[in-house]
């Protein structure tokens, strides 16, 4: 898993190739939302096998059809590699 911090121009251009992702200091987060609470508790399951399979895990708030997911590599204070692997993989999903 990557842990060296992204630089200011590393994190605009990774930002700009994701869709919806917002960046707040040391944190991306995007919003989703859903028909109904069960269609945003299955997107959370999905979210929860892509996290485990990469060992990185992200912030969720889950209200009843809207989905917060907020990224940041606490252990390294900031924006890695692996937070922007895991916000590509989830938004494939």
């Amino acid at each position: 898993m990557a842990s060296m911090l992204l630089s200011e121009d590393q994190i605009q251009v990774k930002l700009r190739e994701l869709h919806g992702w917002l960046r707040s200091g040391n944190e991306i987060t995007k919003e989703i939302e859903f028909r109904d609470f069960v269609h945003a508790m299955g997107f959370v399951t999905s979210v929860a096998l892509l996290a485990e399979r990469s060992n990185h895990h992200p912030d969720i708030d889950i209200r009843w059809n809207r989905v917060t997911l907020t990224l940041s590599t606490h252990s390294a204070g900031g924006l890695t590699e692996s937070d922007f692997n895991l916000a590509r993989a989830i938004d494939e999903l």
